[in-house]
């Protein structure tokens, strides 16, 4: 198995940190880099992150009403020595998630879904293929509530693969669970709604994603694959150990931080729904999220205590960075919380 496979509990952790965490997890140099003093200015944190062992790093920053701030530092491309660039293109890997259960809500409200019926009413030919199929509904895909094995669990699966038929690894599988009874975060959840959502519109979700969210926020700079996108712009991807760029490997959505700042605001000030929209949403998924993927980590979250969206993206992973840009993110909300 390759090191990159090893996804550890840290990962599972979704970049939630406290201090009783940091001891039991965090290497020694982290631990001490936590009880480090705070910069007095985000400027000097993200510079700082540099010299903890990211490569590069994009922060996203729009409080209330005021204009947004992108903060930046390290490398874009680390062979090409390109310096990082706000606009700069990133895969945000889960954070995906929230835009696809956004658009299952919006199609539940149009009557286009219904939340309450199974994964064998709409992809009948997998019945056979996924234990209790006929049971589990769109909405426990959804909540991540489904007992469906998580496909980057299993033998076999590789990070590094652009070819894997990564359905092969979970059909015909033991359930982890009884549908409804437990939860258990799973890619293959939100594999298998991009494909219902397909099958009830008869054309990619993505177009619907892009003509339902993107357009109407004026995103610009949200795209389904690296292959819809200038190379160039794509950020690199690192993994501690290796040399090569992971920035070939096509691993879902790619956007700027500020997009996925706009999407963030709207989802959370229920600007993105109508009202029977909102209240959907509202009853099934959350509001923020993390992604990781090979090279790339991310943390999307909106704060109400001060009303900021703050967009994290480092370039660099393995070897504990998802402790350390967990630590970096909660120092950067330091940083905000005493402005």
């Amino acid at each position: 198995m390759k090191k990159w496979q090893k996804i550890t509990l840290k990962v599972l952790l979704g970049f939630s940190l406290t201090t009783t965490s940091i001891y039991l997890f965090a290497p020694w140099e982290y631990a001490l880099y936590y009880l480090t003093p705070v910069p007095s200015f985000i400027e000097e944190q993200v510079n700082e992150a540099t010299t903890q062992g990211i490569d590069g790093i994009i922060v996203y920053v729009q409080k209330a009403n005021n204009p947004a701030q992108l903060y930046v530092s390290g490398w874009h491309n680390r062979q090409e020595k390109i310096p990082a660039y706000g606009n700069g293109l990133f895969k945000i890997a889960s954070i995906a998630k929230l835009y696809e259960a956004a658009a299952v809500a919006k199609l539940a409200a149009s009557k286009q879904l219904e939340l309450d019926k199974s994964v064998a009413d709409y992809l009948p030919h997998l019945t056979e293929r996924i234990e209790y199929a006929n049971r589990i509904t769109l909405r426990m895909l959804v909540e991540h509530r489904s007992g469906i094995p998580n496909f980057t669990d299993q033998d076999g699966f590789d990070w590094a693969s652009n070819s894997l038929d990564v359905f092969s690894l979970v059909l015909d599988k033991p359930a982890d669970f009884k549908p409804g009874t437990d939860y258990a975060y799973s890619n293959t959840n939100y594999l298998l709604l991009e494909n219902i959502m397909t099958e009830a519109l008869g054309y990619h979700y993505s177009r619907y994603i892009k003509n339902e969210i993107l357009l109407p926020l004026n995103l610009h700079s949200t795209f389904f694959s690296i292959n819809e996108v200038d190379s160039e712009q794509l950020m690199s991807g690192y993994y501690v150990g290796y040399d090569q760029d992971f920035k070939h490997l096509d691993q879902g959505f790619v956007a700027s931080a500020q997009d996925v700042g706009i999407f963030l605001r709207a989802l959370n000030d229920g600007s993105l729904f109508t009202p029977t929209e909102s209240k959907i949403y509202a009853s099934m998924y959350e509001y923020n999220h993390t992604g990781w993927v090979l090279g790339y980590s991310s943390i999307a979250r909106y704060h109400s205590d001060i009303d900021t969206v703050v967009i994290q993206f480092t370039n660099t992973t393995g070897e504990d960075r998802v402790i350390l840009t967990g630590i970096i993110y909660d120092r950067i909300m330091s940083i905000l919380r005493s402005q």
